[in-house]
């Protein structure tokens, strides 16, 4: 017990008189070694009453007095009593510390500890890590690492406050001091215990850098209502909150223990805390895996085929969509729970997308399956090309969350260029229309049109028509070559949305236009790089 000074002994005897398990006797000692926390809980309970045993003879230079500790007899009689047989100090149970090591140690062992509830004792064992283990197992995920997370009762917070005066009050009897930081915190030296085991029975290492998580939560049914006095006193700590079940959460807690004065808590709450009768509960064990992102570009062949599932009113209009028909395929491979989809800019249900396609890329949440080589990704391109003959995919590839980024930038400063085949009220000749080539960097205002004035604000847009190229048909008919600034709304500059757009193809040519196919022919961004 190298770690433990004559200046612990007081502490170490006072905890474990209380009911504290020597782990957490170790953190209000500020003992900072992992391995010493990794030994058995029984081999620490004996150390720790050794160390008493040890210093006994230096017993007079402690500056308090501790109660005698009962005969073994009397203890269990004690136990048979139950946990309301408290002494005239709110002392629960007396632990021996020197007589009969063997029935201490023994005994120690059922004892719930009065600080953690448990969770250094019971949860730190092999048959927990076992029972995590198997868990992650059978969840069957592909991970190189993991990282693990820990949920703790909120209540912890309130018992550990309250050992922390007692040992602060008593501490300052020895002319000693205990800030509140200078304890190890829980969530930390149980990560000390359970990160070795954890990683020798997954077979890899713990990394706080880890996509893998593995997270436990932990609940104490019995000592739910421990935090109430709290909302009484700090009333402006705890705020109901739409996706919160309960308003004593962990954080809320803690803020409220920062604000409440020492006498005030000690009015509410007993110091040393009661022993529980029961150890904490694991409520869920889980698993989840960061997100894989995979991008690529899409060709729509379609006039019939939204981007995204086309539903009105909780009613489906359109049977499948092209976010769909790519989606299905990935979340089978990835076997991922969920997806996002986004692109650079969207076509109308009946605009094609053709050229070298439209960039694209799906978020797939918490998948299974993360490691594909290139060869598995172009095999997966191809599935996706052969279900259907609506949409094509190019150079698909797992690419960063950051790479992302470049789809979107300067999305309104990129250029696209589209195939309009327009048609004309009045008859035109070729020399009607071929002054349109000429005309460069036609700057436009259009307001926002009235077909999806329903989803998007009211707002008079700048736009840029970089270049024009006809192409005469007959007489009523001449397609158009545009190359635009992104966000421009080309049925609109065809038809004029009855006067929103201006300058429009109508107005150019003084006479009633209108659109009858539109297709998108390139969308130039440089990304994801072609494979």
């Amino acid at each position: 017990m190298s770690s433990l000074t004559e200046k612990d002994r007081p502490i170490v005897q006072l905890l474990l008189n209380t009911g504290t398990c020597p782990r957490c006797i170790f953190r209000f000692c500020r003992v900072g070694s992992q391995t010493l926390y990794r030994h058995p809980y029984k081999d620490l309970m004996k150390d720790l009453k050794e160390f008493l045993k040890n210093n006994q003879e230096k017993e007079d230079t402690a500056c308090f007095d501790v109660v005698d500790p009962p005969c073994k007899r009397i203890r269990l009689e004690h136990t048979e009593e139950g946990p309301d047989d408290l002494n005239q100090n709110g002392v629960l149970k007396q632990i021996p510390l020197v007589n009969d090591d063997n029935a201490a140690v023994e005994n120690s062992t059922v004892e719930v500890c009065n600080v953690c509830l448990g969770i250094l004792q019971e949860f730190c064992e092999a048959d927990f890590v076992k029972r995590v283990c198997e868990k992650v197992n059978s969840a069957d995920y592909q991970f190189t690492s993991f990282v693990f997370s820990v949920s703790l009762p909120p209540q912890l917070s309130v018992r550990e406050r309250a050992a922390w005066l007692l040992v602060k009050q008593e501490m300052g009897k020895l002319g000693l001091s205990l800030a509140k930081d200078d304890i190890v915190q829980l969530k930390e030296a149980y990560k000390w215990i359970i990160h070795p085991q954890l990683s020798e029975e997954l077979g890899v290492p713990a990394d706080g850098k880890s996509l893998f998580e593995v997270s436990v939560v932990f609940a104490h049914p019995e000592t739910d209502e421990e935090c109430h006095f709290l909302a009484t006193a700090c009333p402006d700590c705890f705020k109901p909150a739409k996706n919160k079940q309960s308003v004593f959460t962990r954080m809320a807690v803690m803020k409220a223990l920062e604000k409440i004065r020492e006498e005030d808590f000690l009015k509410h709450f007993p110091c040393p805390p009661s022993s529980p009768k029961n150890l904490c509960v694991a409520l869920e064990i889980q698993c989840n895996n960061g997100a894989v992102f995979v991008a690529g570009r899409y060709n729509k062949y379609s006039r019939n085929l939204p981007q995204t599932p086309w539903i009105i009113d909780g009613e489906r209009k359109l049977e499948s969509s092209v976010e769909e028909l790519i989606s299905e395929h990935l979340m089978a491979e990835f076997k991922a729970d969920s997806f996002n989809f986004s692109s650079s800019g969207r076509e109308d249900v009946d605009v094609r997308t053709l050229g070298n396609g439209r960039p694209f890329a799906i978020e797939l949440v918490n998948p299974r399956r993360i490691h594909f080589t290139a060869e598995e990704m172009k095999g997966l391109q191809q599935t996706i090309n052969n279900s259907s003959d609506k949409i094509q995919v190019r150079d698909l590839q797992l690419v960063t969350r950051e790479a992302i980024g470049r789809m979107k930038e300067g999305e309104e400063e990129k250029t696209k260029t589209y195939s309009a085949l327009i048609w004309t009220d009045k008859a035109i000749q070729k020399e009607d229309i071929a002054f349109l080539d000429d005309i460069k960097e036609l700057k436009l205002d259009q307001k926002t049109p009235l077909r999806v004035l329903h989803r998007r604000p009211l707002a008079v847009r700048c736009r840029i028509i970089h270049t024009m190229k006809s192409e005469y048909i007959d007489e009523h008919h001449f397609r158009l070559h545009l190359k635009t600034q992104a966000g421009t709304y080309i049925k609109e500059f065809v038809h004029g949305d009855f006067g929103r757009t201006k300058p429009n193809i109508g107005s150019l040519l003084n006479r009633t236009t209108d659109i009858l196919e539109l297709d998108v022919e390139s969308v130039d961004v440089d990304w994801p790089p072609a494979l």
